[in-house]
């Protein structure tokens, strides 16, 4: 916790050292200004007095990983993202915007965002969300393989009670291992061929006659695998392109964990933290970082 020289200065002369320990430092008002001796009220005068710096670019090449992230509940339709262009390479994120829900138009104009101000996207590594392809169409996608699972899981359970769901899960883990293209077509081709008619297997409801597939979850992750296949291998192409969003996946962890500090705030408020947050790339800039976004 950071210390004031001398005697008490007032806070509204302070915001940006305020905001420092309210962004980073996991600090709330009520321990703020308790630290420092002073009303709550005041402090948080000061930390709304603060105005964040924009971000600075650098133009250059770039293998792009793109993700969104949710805020509030949405059962109570609370809920808001932040959706995050970022460099892997340099653990930089470059674009980002808070919308209702993931869009591909937010995508798109998070695409026209970067192209206008100079960047060149060489590649764009993403989850399911079907929207990515088409806003950033021409490109080179990627389908993050930890995503790849997690949509397989939704079909199998992470333990598999059928010999076809346990099949299925260690077939798509093995993109974990670097499994090459043709292995791995090779592999999905002869599962649906021995599985076949378990997959295409119908039960017949005794009230209604109806008819339904009996494995419906398992055929479902089937199909959004073969769906996702022809975008599973393009990280083959160059070694440069990431295969999974981990860059954005673990910052936004952290992003998530450090903001759970200050609940009961406002969404206004919480973008502008978030805001500090992406320009800084990090939740633990260190002290040259902080000089160039404070």
């Amino acid at each position: 916790m950071f210390r004031f020289s001398g005697a008490r200065r007032r806070t509204k002369d302070n915001s940006k050292q305020l905001w420092k320990e309210y962004a980073f430092g996991k600090q709330t008002v009520i321990q703020l200004a308790g630290e420092l001796k002073t009303a709550k009220r005041k402090i948080q005068a000061s930390l709304n007095k603060y105005e964040h710096r924009s971000k600075q670019h650098k133009p250059r090449p770039i293998h792009l990983v793109v993700d969104g992230t949710y805020f509030g509940e949405r059962k109570e339709d609370t809920s808001w993202c932040a959706v995050v262009a970022r460099d892997p390479e340099r653990r930089e994120d470059l674009v980002w915007s808070f919308e209702k829900a993931e869009t591909t138009y937010a995508y798109v104009l998070i695409r026209e965002e970067l192209e206008r101000l100079g960047y060149t996207i060489l590649s764009v590594t993403g989850d399911g969300f079907p929207g990515l392809k088409t806003a950033f169409y021409s490109l080179p996608f990627q389908m993050c393989h930890v995503h790849m699972e997690r949509l397989i899981v939704l079909g199998t359970t992470r333990k598999p009670q059928t010999e076809a769901g346990q099949v299925l899960l260690a077939l798509v883990r093995t993109l974990h291992k670097h499994t090459d293209k043709k292995t791995f077509e090779t592999r999905l081709n002869k599962f649906i061929e021995k599985y076949r008619n378990f997959l295409n297997e119908k039960t017949v409801h005794p009230i209604s006659g109806e008819q339904s597939w009996t494995h419906e979850d398992l055929r479902r992750a089937v199909f959004c695998l073969i769906r996702h296949q022809p975008y599973l291998f393009t990280y083959q192409q160059n070694k440069d392109i990431p295969r999974t969003t981990n860059s954005l996946e673990g910052h936004f962890k952290h992003v998530k964990k450090l903001l759970g500090v200050h609940n009961g705030l406002s969404r206004k408020n919480q973008e502008k933290i978030l805001h500090t947050i992406f320009l800084a790339s990090t939740t633990s800039p260190n002290k040259k970082r902080l000089e160039e976004v404070l």
